[in-house]
């Protein structure tokens, strides 16, 4: 079986490890059983989760056996990690249908079927807890002392809402969730973002104590953009894994409009591509580099939402932005297709507009008339007033709100949409 830890430190998945050495070596003789915690606090998961979704998919195709657990149990007490406030109480009901969505959504990425992945509810033993026995027997191997040193709690401590008692218990909770996995399923390493190293080295040191045994823990660095962007933040909010949320061609346009410098390392961290491949692109340019922006946005749209949503994104924008070359040498894994292409840039609606025009700017409500996207000034009035007019995918929330050159993309055009199925591409005089 392939070193998972070799494989996730190529790919630029680890930011730290316990016990590295004796970690490979543990790798190198067992199918070794890991688990990532999943918060239910909504019914889909976004961008931001995809490192921890990725690095399950990996482990699962290194032949090992990957848990995601839906923390049913800590999510009606809330982790402080990162925060610095205190999180929205859940009721059962909240937790159960949002485990319900997450569990879709990561059957994209894992195989569950005959046990070669897991999905639990660490509600399971938590919630028959009783406290005096819990404390007596669990919170005995606790320090307070190391407990309030951990980044999470710091943070807590020092804003101004401060760190709650329910919230102090999370670490002691998540420890106690390691150890019965040990139990359960000889689950011995738990991975997680890098807010997350206290609670997983709490966990270690829960088994050493109680268990006698050596568990392992691996932390993932905090993913940002090069211009210093958290993952997934965009004007319009979340990029949610949910196709009822971020839709399959939206969340395609997230990832075709990745800035050129974070293109091969993206590629690494939210593809299964040959990393020899992903090494190449990053000596390439211009033509060539949009051609593998487009690889990447077709390869995550592909893992989310299969190959029937990720070809139809691709052509919607071939549709609206024309066709990019795509080399045969250039990610040449991928399972795009390169010939030609398979749709129509006529089948939607464009026009053009004077350059000095589109600079003094146009109100939207003036332009969406002109162009066909609605019958009249007044009816543009009102589709903008209801939320349904949009360039470039953003809506426009004010009838005055100047269409300038600001709005062109890089092609030099922009798309104008109303409602959810009417284009017009716009695009300047030459």
């Amino acid at each position: 079986m392939a070193d998972l830890v070799d494989i996730l430190r190529q790919r630029g998945f680890i930011e730290q490890t316990t016990h590295e050495q004796e970690l490979s070596d543990y790798f190198e003789k067992h199918r070794v059983t890991g688990y990532i915690g999943f918060d239910p606090t909504a019914s889909s998961l976004h961008i931001g989760s995809l490192v921890p979704i990725m690095a399950l998919a990996h482990m699962q195709r290194a032949g090992h056996r990957p848990i995601a657990l839906v923390g049913g149990g800590t999510g009606m007490v809330g982790d402080p990690s990162g925060k610095t406030e205190m999180r929205k109480m859940l009721t059962v009901e909240e937790i159960e249908q949002n485990a319900a969505g997450i569990k879709r959504q990561l059957s994209r990425f894992l195989d569950f079927s005959d046990g070669r992945a897991l999905l639990l509810n660490n509600a399971e033993w938590l919630a028959p807890l009783e406290y005096i026995p819990f404390l007596r027997d669990i919170g005995r191997h606790f320090s307070v002392n190391r407990m309030i040193k951990a980044e999470s709690c710091k943070i807590r401590l020092d804003s101004e809402e401060g760190l709650s008692f329910i919230e102090f218990n999370y670490m002691v909770l998540q420890a106690y969730d390691f150890l019965e996995l040990l139990r359960r399923h000889d689950c011995r390493l738990q991975m997680g973002g890098s807010d997350q190293w206290g609670n997983i080295v709490a966990g270690v040191d829960l088994i050493r104590r109680m268990a006698q045994q050596t568990a392992f823990g691996i932390t993932f660095p905090l993913i940002t953009t090069s211009a210093g962007e958290k993952m997934g933040k965009t004007a319009k909010g979340a990029v949610w894994l949910d196709p009822e949320r971020t839709s399959p061609y939206d969340y395609y346009q997230y990832w075709i409009n990745t800035d050129d410098r974070d293109v091969a390392r993206f590629l690494a961290l939210f593809t299964f591509l040959p990393m020899g491949e992903i090494t190449a692109v990053t000596s390439l340019r211009d033509i060539a580099l949009n051609a593998a922006k487009t690889v990447l946005a077709f390869e995550t749209t592909r893992l989310a939402h299969g190959r029937a949503q990720a070809l139809a994104a691709l052509q919607a924008a071939q549709r609206l932005f024309g066709s990019r070359d795509l080399p045969e040498d250039v990610l040449s894994s991928s399972e795009i297709p390169r010939g030609a292409s398979e749709t129509d840039p006529a089948a939607v609606p464009s026009s053009t507009i004077h350059p000095d025009r589109l600079a003094a700017g146009v109100p939207a409500f003036k332009l969406f008339h002109e162009i066909g996207l609605a019958p009249s000034g007044a009816a543009a009035r009102r589709l903008i007033d209801q939320g349904g007019a949009y360039v470039n995918g953003e809506r426009i929330d004010a009838c005055e709100r100047l269409i300038t050159t600001a709005d062109l993309t890089r092609e030099g055009a922009m798309v104008l949409r109303s409602g959810k199925k009417r284009f017009h591409r716009l695009h300047v005089e030459k």
